[in-house]
């Protein structure tokens, strides 16, 4: 009787052991929300002359194949041009409406 008393509390340990090991090994779903902003494509004409400036002398190899603009809540707009090089690899740069680059 004594000796299965002794294999019931072992076999209850190794279970519960067990048990506890695989609680250990899950795995939490993490989620990241990101903001994207939200930019309306507008025509290459319609960029300010700073943006415009900035992209000829900084970009002189480039052409512009699109451009896009967000305002933020304060009133501030970015301006998301998409450039392509002369091998038609795209590249994206991001403007104030002072024409400096951003991010």
């Amino acid at each position: 009787m004594k000796k299965v008393m002794i294999i019931a509390v072992v076999a209850l340990m190794t279970g519960w052991s067990s048990t506890v090991a695989v609680a250990s090994n899950q795995v939490k779903d993490v989620q990241v929300m990101v903001q994207m902003a939200d930019y309306t494509p507008i025509e290459l004409k319609d960029l300010p002359q700073a943006v415009q400036d900035t992209l000829k002398k900084d970009f002189p190899e480039v052409a512009v194949k699109e451009a896009a603009v967000e305002t933020a809540e304060d009133g501030t707009k970015t301006f998301k041009v998409t450039l392509v090089d002369a091998d038609g690899a795209e590249s994206e740069v991001f403007l104030n409406e002072k024409g400096e680059i951003i991010q």
